[in-house]
């Protein structure tokens, strides 16, 4: 296995060039989102809103998402879930042109939502069919980077674009110029080669991946550890407010700022992919999740604009270790019929650790100020790993993730 392997598969090529062009657009689109929704409105909670729109839809499709990718071509379930995307950027900037109050973009923001619901577990059943699994890794830690980047750039960009622009209307187009091009490379990847589910499509077999994720506690103790982790030391949510109270910069200050956690991830990603993790996995992991709380207390409590995004790298460089543990688990360990299942549920996990996190970094700020709700979120961050080294020694104690034990 290498790196220069996977990335002479020219599939993975065009399945990377298009999630990093989907990525980038959701990112900048994200942007122009959370500030149009501050500018209206000004209140926390309302941010936090946003959060809960996308999470709901995502919750309540997940499963029935994850048994589509098992049973159907998953590049087909990707290009229709982009699609919504595509249709939902343009409503959005519809709406920016004409103006509009809050709940119209809920509205929107809710079908965006419901198209991640899909896109997210056909992306798991993808992978392995068009990598060998000799380069399952490789081909991880090289979508990780990318994703990264790309949520790195988009912040960055469409805070510029939202300034250049003096509105969220040429943020959104920009955004659906974006998946335009991405649908180019994603319709050209080759079609299922491996054989889908066999049983017949029941209610059983759409809750199976929840029954296999509890059925092993190590992959269990992965995914809900990064799920109330982020839950309660999110602060990504309240970056508007950062931005325009308390660290006194405009929108793109707000991109610098959302963008930092990505450039961080990045960073690490690229060192994990020349330096991967091959012993002390599990303690590894601990310490990074307690990273991540200690700089989101650091943050909360910093008034300086360079100094929280130093705070915010760091936030971001120690996620993208739990990001990769969790990923390689999930990739090498997962039966090859299972994985759009077991897929759609982490991605429930991972759905409710970031939007729903964000809804309830909103409420608690609305309720104690936003400066006591992120630090509390860090404190709670300490506590949950704290009570996972506990209640999953088999996750803290893994070595190698290669050769894990099934942990059942």
């Amino acid at each position: 296995m290498s790196d220069r392997s996977v990335l002479q598969n020219p599939a993975f090529r065009r399945l990377l060039a298009a999630r990093f062009l989907l990525t980038l657009a959701v990112q900048v689109q994200s942007l122009a989102v959370a500030w149009q929704v501050f500018s209206l409105t000004g209140k926390p909670l309302d941010l936090g809103m946003v959060g809960l729109a996308h999470f709901v839809p995502m919750a309540g499709l997940s499963l029935l998402a994850g048994q589509v990718a098992d049973r159907r071509n998953p590049t087909i379930v990707l290009a229709c879930a982009e699609g919504a995307l595509w249709l939902s950027a343009l409503a959005l900037a519809a709406l920016a042109w004409v103006g509009t109050s809050t709940g119209p973009i809920y509205a929107i923001i809710v079908a965006i939502g419901a198209a991640r619901a899909f896109s997210g577990p056909a992306n798991t059943a993808l992978l392995p069919q068009i990598v060998a699994a000799e380069d399952l890794p490789a081909a991880i830690t090289w979508g990780s980077g990318s994703w990264q980047v790309g949520m790195v750039a988009g912040p960055a960009l469409g805070g510029l674009l939202y300034t250049a622009f003096g509105g969220p209307t040429g943020v959104y187009l920009f955004a659906v110029g974006l998946l335009t091009v991405a649908l180019g490379p994603l319709l050209s990847l080759p079609a299922r080669t491996v054989a889908a589910e066999s049983k017949a499509a029941t209610w059983s077999t759409v809750f199976e991946g929840i029954r296999y994720v509890f059925s092993d506690r190590i992959l269990l103790g992965a995914i809900s550890l990064d799920l109330f982790a982020v839950l309660l030391g999110g602060a990504v949510a309240l970056l508007p407010i950062y931005a325009e109270e308390i660290l006194k910069t405009g929108p793109w200050g707000l991109g610098l700022l959302r963008a930092a956690p990505g450039v961080g991830a990045a960073c690490m990603a690229v060192w994990l992919g020349r330096n991967p993790i091959r012993h002390h996995a599990g303690r590894i992991l601990f310490g990074s999740v307690a990273m991540f709380g200690l700089f989101t207390i650091a943050f909360g409590r910093s008034n300086h604009f360079w100094l929280s995004l130093l705070f915010l790298l760091g936030l971001g460089a120690s996620d993208m270790v739990s990001v990769v543990v969790r990923h390689t688990l999930l990739q090498l360990h997962v039966p090859p019929e299972m994985r759009g299942r077991v897929g759609a549920v982490s991605q429930v996990f991972i759905g409710a650790s970031n939007e729903l996190g964000e809804f309830e970094s909103g409420l608690t700020a609305d309720r104690l100020q936003t400066r006591p709700a992120v630090v509390l979120g860090g404190v709670g961050t300490l506590a949950v790993v704290a009570l996972w080294s506990v209640f999953f020694p088999q996750l803290r104690n893994i070595d190698r993730l290669e050769d894990r034990p099934q942990g059942r």
